[in-house]
């Protein structure tokens, strides 16, 4: 029996992916999920504390609703504000109050009620897995005695599993209430910034987080949330949509057969919208690059992820964890099949203007039941012991104790550079953008454009720095020394993001990128809107730049934010984006290329720049004469013996600042005058050939003028 629902629109079939079809391709990883339990034993009863057969089973089927809940409604909200025109009908701008607003976009109503059901669905799975967590961990049946209650409240409030997961109920509570409500294109950004905020504790809890090499671990884990969400949740909104876009499609044909070929009018308000043409071709092309990259992020931290738990080919195959991870690589090459046939002939034939067949959406279903079975797999994977232990060692040193890590050895010369913990998240950040900017730079000199090599250089050296600076040596004794910090915090702030600013990355995006005329938010449509913004006015002031910039430090090392960093892994990463961000601002605010609401003047730069290395001398100088250890608790506890106490590496780490922040400041001040210089040159060429056109005619009324005071002046 065919599983396609062909329905005739004046004369024109369709192919659409019904509810119910969706909906049993998703109750494939339901059955995964059995299958698997079954087979692993993973929810078979506990010999010392067992909750029940409801808790061992309504568990794992929990988690699976909620990722996949979770992923529908972020991947939602995305597609409403990068893919989806939030308005029928041609483009307009109205700026004049009473001219009328525009139809909301059938695929756009559409999205966001998929969004807004998603997102409760998301709230109430969410509740589910907190609940069942605690039945699960504590050996307690689900009841309503003040036992289970008292119990369930002190796992909240004192328990880091419970606090995330109650951390990922709010959150999910709060997208909901959002996106009901929500329309505008900037907010919609921010519920799905929002939304994604939730894989930070479910990465910091998940099955593999509590293993060795945990920031190794939780980065590659956060990373897979984050394609899984936007690769499996855009495709589930893609085959909702499925009626939709159909529709659309029949529609398209029909008005353009029936339309007479006139002369093309103004659009009127009042007129009935019609759908985009070719919104299928266009929904689906911006949904495969966001899938491509989810694609290989997906695959990669998967590889990193378990090559954590796994240390033989044997643990692979001969394993229950093994084998469910052998599973899940099987089934992500398919989908990578799968998503080729899509770019390389589906998605081709619909540019050409052939309508939506019933291939196209097969195959999305096809997609989502490999999906859901990996996810089904997923959630009993996450109730399954890895072949490798995850518990830290009785014979644990203190560094490993504090850090998590084994002491690394005596710092040298060399080792700073040939020492390396990849830090996966900066990894991926890094290697994203070296691929975007070269990409960019390739497009443009197709085109015909010229792009600066120089600029090139400059940002592929700037990203260089920042991946030693977050994976090489800096970050592996930046947990056990101070003026190994200092090396990282400054390098962060003062190096990398100058190499990084001098390669104007805005400049070529927009160059680059292509403009969308159908309503909708592009990357480009996005950076502009993000330069011409509020926000970028306040952050990007010269006065907000310098004292974020120089503030930070004085905050950062003299309250307790440092300790709250060296102890928490999402605080070590925020540190890292804080220290880049107001390093890249301070410095594309100086000596940038890049579009900015405002630039100060070149005399207030210069100042800026001394006072900024005035105040980096004096905190400098209050660290190496300091007597009271920064953090003692952290450095004096470490346990090396290399030769020099906590207190000398503190006052090493207060030299290092004052060198690490005067020569980047004078080279920016170099900078700075270069700008300067050819800006005056520049100026003077201009006002040259203003005179040459006008005849100096600004000079001679200027003349004129004393001319007429001295003859208005002189004796009478």
């Amino acid at each position: 029996m065919s599983t396609s629902t062909p329905t005739l629109t004046s004369g024109i079939r369709v192919w659409t992916a019904p509810l119910p079809l969706t909906a049993a391709a998703l109750c494939a990883g339901l059955l995964a999920l059995i299958v698997t339990g079954v087979l692993s034993g993973s929810t078979a009863p506990s010999e010392l504390s067992d909750p029940g057969a409801l808790t061992r089973w309504g568990l794992p089927v929990a988690r699976f609703i909620h990722h996949l809940a979770m992923a529908t409604a972020i991947a939602a909200v995305i597609l409403a504000a990068v893919a989806v025109p939030p308005q029928a009908g041609p483009r307009r701008r109205r700026k004049l109050a009473g001219e009328g607003v525009a139809a909301e976009h059938p695929l756009f109503t559409r999205t966001m009620q998929i969004a807004g059901l998603a997102g409760v669905v998301w709230t109430v799975a969410a509740v589910a897995v907190l609940v069942l967590t605690f039945s699960s961990l504590s050996g307690l049946a689900l009841s309503s005695s003040d036992s289970f209650a008292a119990g369930f409240f002190d796992y909240v409030q004192s328990i880091p599993t419970g606090q995330a997961w109650a951390a990922v109920v709010l959150i999910a509570a709060v997208f909901a209430t959002l996106v009901t409500a929500v329309r505008a294109p900037a907010g919609l950004f921010f519920i799905a910034v929002l939304g994604l905020t939730a894989i930070v504790p479910m990465a910091l809890v998940g099955h593999s987080a509590s293993g060795d090499d945990h920031y190794a671990a939780v980065n590659s884990l956060g990373l897979h949330l984050l394609g899984v969400v936007i690769w499996v949740g855009g495709l589930v909104v893609l085959a909702l949509l499925s009626p939709a876009l159909s529709r659309d499609a029949a529609q398209t044909r029909v008005s353009a057969a029936a339309a007479p070929v006139t002369e093309a009018g103004p659009p009127s308000a009042e007129a009935p919208a019609t759908p985009a043409p070719g919104m299928t071709e266009t929904l689906l092309r911006r949904y495969s690059t966001l899938a491509g990259l989810a694609l290989i992020t997906v695959a990669a931290s998967g590889v990193i992820n378990a090559s954590l738990r796994i240390e033989t080919l044997e643990q692979l195959t001969a394993t229950s964890y093994g084998l469910m991870i052998s599973a899940k690589l099987l089934a992500t090459l398919a989908l990578a099949g799968i998503g080729w046939m899509h770019r390389s002939w589906i998605i081709p034939r619909l540019g050409s203007g052939a309508r939506p067949s019933g291939l196209l959406f097969q195959l999305i279903l096809v997609e989502i039941a490999i999906m859901a079975a990996v996810i089904g797999i997923s959630a009993i994977l996450g109730r399954t012991a890895p072949p490798v232990p995850e518990d830290l060692p009785p014979d644990a040193t203190p560094a490993r104790t504090l850090t998590g890590y084994d002491l690394p050895p005596e710092p040298t010369g060399s080792l700073w550079l040939t020492l390396w913990r990849p830090d996966w998240l900066w990894v991926a950040v890094v290697v994203f953008l070296a691929a975007w900017y070269l990409l960019a730079m390739v497009r443009l000199r197709r085109r015909g454009d010229s792009w600066s090599v120089l600029r090139t250089a400059s940002w592929l050296f700037g990203l260089l720095v920042l991946l030693w600076v977050t994976s090489g040596g800096p970050a592996v004794y930046g947990t056990v020394l101070f003026s190994g910090h200092m090396i990282q915090h400054m390098t962060l702030t003062m190096v990398a993001p100058l190499f990084m600013v001098m390669g104007s990355p805005v400049t070529l995006a927009l160059r680059a990128l292509d403009v969308r005329t159908d309503g909708t938010r592009g990357p480009r449509e996005w950076i502009l809107w993000l330069v011409h913004s509020r926000f970028s006015k306040v952050i990007t002031h010269p006065i907000v730049a310098a004292v974020n910039f120089a503030g930070s430090l004085l905050i950062f090392y003299y309250t307790p934010v440092f300790g709250l960093v060296l102890e928490y892994h999402v605080g070590h990463e925020l540190m890292i984006f804080h220290f880049l961000a107001t390093g890249y601002i301070f410095a594309l605010v100086l000596i940038g290329q890049d579009p900015l609401p405002a630039r100060p003047a070149h005399p207030m730069r210069l100042i800026i720049l001394l006072a900024t290395m005035v105040f980096h001398a004096f905190l400098a100088v209050a660290m190496t004469s300091s007597d009271q250890l920064i953090q003692a608790a952290w450095f004096g506890n470490m346990g090396h013996d290399w030769g020099f106490t906590a207190l000398e590496d503190q006052r090493s780490g207060g030299e290092l600042m004052w060198a690490l922040g005067e020569i980047p400041a004078i080279l920016m001040s170099f900078v700075a005058g270069v700008i300067w210089s050819r800006d005056d040159k520049r100026e003077t060429k201009r006002l040259d050939r203003e005179a040459d056109r006008t005849g100096d005619a600004e000079l001679n009324d200027y003349n004129d003028m004393f001319a007429q005071m001295a003859e208005r002046d002189g004796p009478r």
